[in-house]
Formats: structure tokens, C-alpha cells, sequence
């Protein structure tokens, strides 16, 4: 799809899918969160300097999980399973849909919902 998406609106989309998604945002190439965010009356487990180092690396592991498009096929999303939250990361035009939610949350459902909404 083109750059004329809305991305707020997807990551509104994305907070209303259950109470325990936490952070639905825009990641661009160069790892700035160019829309959405936390959900709100939440607060991050992480400063604001922590964050920005998390979109940067996380938009590096996404270009060079890239590399192996054609021998694997394009990665749909990705995900990591940590003690505190769950994180999921779904290629979006040139940018990076990052989505971060309670750790127990239902990861056989979630993400699945989430591509219907980008797709």
C-alpha cells in the first residue's frame, strides 16, 4: 500500500484490540515513532532515550531479517516473549508497526488480528 495510510488510525485500531496492548506505533527507517504510542493513562517501562534505542535496533533487525526474503518469503511479523511485555513488529510500507503488549496477552490471536488491520 502507499504512504497514504493513516497510520493513527491503525494504531487506534490496533489499542482497541484488547485492553492489554500497551503501545501500538510507526517506527520509520530511522527509528523515530512517526505516529501513535502509548495507550493512554499507561507509562512505559523505559525513558524515553531507552526507547529511542529500542526503535533503532528494532528497525535494523527488520532490514536484515529482509535478507532473506527470497529465500524464505517476506516476513509478516516478527515477535519477542519477555518477562514484563510481549513484543511484536509487523513490516509496514517503508516503516516498522511496533505493538507492545502484556506478556500473557493471546500471541496465537493477536498478531493475526493485527495483519487483517494492516493488510
Amino acid at each position: 500500500m502507499s504512504e497514504a495510510r493513516n497510520y493513527q488510525s491503525i494504531c487506534d485500531q490496533i489499542h482497541k484490540l484488547d485492553p492489554k496492548i500497551r503501545f501500538a506505533g510507526i517506527i520509520n527507517e530511522r527509528g523515530r515513532l512517526i505516529e501513535g504510542g502509548m495507550k493512554s493513562g499507561l507509562t512505559t517501562f523505559s525513558s524515553a532515550k531507552d526507547d529511542e534505542m529500542l526503535f533503532m535496533e528494532l528497525v535494523l533487525r527488520v532490514k536484515m531479517r529482509q535478507d532473506f526474503d527470497t529465500q524464505l518469503g517476506k516476513v509478516k511479523f516478527a515477535m519477542a516473549l519477555r518477562d514484563k511485555v510481549l513484543e511484536m513488529s509487523f513490516p509496514i510500507d517503508k516503516h516498522v508497526l511496533f505493538v507492545v503488549s502484556e506478556s500473557d496477552v493471546d500471541f496465537g490471536v493477536i498478531p493475526k488480528k493485527i495483519i487483517q488491520i494492516i493488510s
